[in-house]
């Protein structure tokens, strides 16, 4: 089984930020590749495109960020997982329905639980508690994202 990690969490591996610390040592612990989706891709690679609209990265430093994903893709630190979205959606509309009122989870943030609980992942992986609450409520092992 795999480790699903949410885009934040998959940025700061190749970004140093306040997480970074705490990612490295949870790595460390995880002897299976992290799931890598369409929308990883696509959040990620924004959240580097946004460090370099708001100065906190270089247009280098954006460029070799998602160059070191690239690599981890490459060496199987991370694996594409090809998500049948029309599934997730409707996983993640029911997740919605029953529990936003009560965790207060954002649109995207139930993609990343619903895509986790479609593909069987064995953790979820999160800095954001609101996520991590519902991940827990649906039956994921949620992992808090720290040592």
């Amino acid at each position: 089984m795999s480790h699903y990690a949410d885009s934040s969490f998959l940025a700061s591996c190749d970004v140093v930020d306040a997480h970074t610390a705490q990612t490295k040592v949870i790595l460390a612990r995880i002897h299976t590749p992290l799931v890598f989706t369409a929308l990883h891709a696509l959040e990620v690679r924004n959240a580097f495109q946004l460090g370099v609209f708001r100065g906190l990265l270089s247009v280098a430093e954006a460029t070799g960020a998602w160059a070191n994903l690239q690599t981890d893709l490459r060496r199987g630190r991370l694996v594409r997982m090809i998500v049948k979205w029309p599934v997730v959606f409707r996983v993640a509309a029911r997740l919605s329905e029953r529990h936003s009122m009560t965790t207060g989870t954002r649109s995207l943030d139930i993609l990343h639980v619903a895509s986790a609980r479609t593909l069987r992942s064995a953790q979820f992986l999160s800095f954001d508690a609101r996520q991590l609450a519902l991940a827990a409520t649906v039956g994921l092992k949620a992992a808090p994202a720290e040592p």
